[in-house]
């Protein structure tokens, strides 16, 4: 059956808010705490039960998606704390609805597929639920803990209004009221689904930011010309944020941005050493930037800056050796 007996737990991390407020308003604000308490809420369905130790090739993925896209930097970061002390709190999964002998994740996705990548055994509590049950209870505990962003939170209130859940589920999933949910919902539906994931998570940009964008989309000609705009190389290798400012700001002026001007600027990205150092480079001519991500980051980049000027050396010779200097 893939089950093992492990010890009863309980919940042992502090909730939190995380996705962005700017322009909100003071009834949002009010609502950290709320986020936190449905956090709370949502964990005590798995305080005090029975923890067991599932086999990840066992579990499916929930029904419903609340992440957009991942972040390799703060994966790979619970990789390398569950290799060092294990796996603190349990996921919570259910019996899978329609495949007996397996199981289906309500949330911890991203624990089980640590667990997966390291050949453990995850823990997890089993309970039974119904499917509003299992979103109201997915939405509670990520929307405090994910560090979800407005439009990643939106997409998934809209995911949800596509299978069928009336707005009070949806609400109660998010911990929104009414004119959230309706902005929200708003903005999904104006702006095309691909455009959006084209975009991404964009964690720095908030809610007025992207109801600005709707009205911009909605405006004549603009709607083609901003899918041409994402099918580019240049905005494919730019961050998430800046995709959606190298967008927002496109259709705001009616051209194209210069090529050398902006943030996607002759930018590449690549990821070294199994991802242990993530690389992003931009030239606008008159400057170089090199930006590092990972786990490595920190120590790779103390490496480059002790070792520049041997660097430099090596590039001058290198230079009068192809010029004939």
């Amino acid at each position: 059956m893939g089950i093992t007996q492990a010890e009863t737990t309980k919940p042992d991390r502090q909730a939190t808010a995380g996705y962005a407020t700017r322009g909100a308003s003071r009834s949002m604000l009010s609502s950290i705490g709320e986020l936190a308490a449905q956090a709370a809420k949502a964990e005590r369905l798995v305080e005090g039960e029975t923890v067991v130790d599932l086999d990840p090739s066992l579990i499916d993925s929930s029904f419903v998606s609340d992440r957009m896209e991942g972040d390799d930097e703060a994966f790979g970061e619970l990789v390398a704390a569950i290799r060092e002390r294990g796996q603190d709190s349990p996921i919570l999964v259910r019996p899978h609805p329609t495949n007996n002998g397996r199981y289906q994740i309500v949330f911890g996705h991203r624990r089980a597929r640590v667990a997966k990548q390291l050949g453990k055994p995850v823990r997890a509590v089993v309970k039974e639920l119904h499917d509003r049950d299992h979103v109201v209870a997915q939405g509670q505990e990520n929307s405090a803990r994910a560090n979800l962003s407005f439009i990643e939170r939106a997409v998934f209130a809209q995911n949800l209004a596509d299978l069928g859940h009336d707005r009070e589920t949806i609400q109660s999933a998010l911990a929104i009221d009414a004119p959230m949910l309706t902005r929200m919902l708003s903005v999904t539906k104006r702006i095309p689904n691909a455009i959006i994931h084209a975009i991404g998570a964009a964690k720095g940009i908030g809610r007025d930011r992207w109801l600005d964008l709707t009205l911009l989309i909605e405006k004549p000609s603009n709607l083609m010309k901003a899918k041409e705009l994402v099918d580019t190389e240049e905005f494919k290798s730019a961050a998430t944020d800046d995709r959606f400012n190298i967008l927002f700001n496109f259709l705001k002026t009616s051209r194209k941005p210069k090529k050398g001007a902006g943030a996607s600027a002759n930018a590449k990205s690549w990821s070294l050493a199994g991802k242990s150092v993530c690389v992003t480079t931009k030239d606008t001519g008159k400057a170089f930037t090199v930006a590092l991500k990972a786990k490595d980051a920190s120590r790779f980049g103390a490496y480059l800056s002790e070792n520049l000027e041997q660097l430099y050396r090596a590039f001058r010779e290198l230079e009068k050796k192809q010029t004939g200097d």
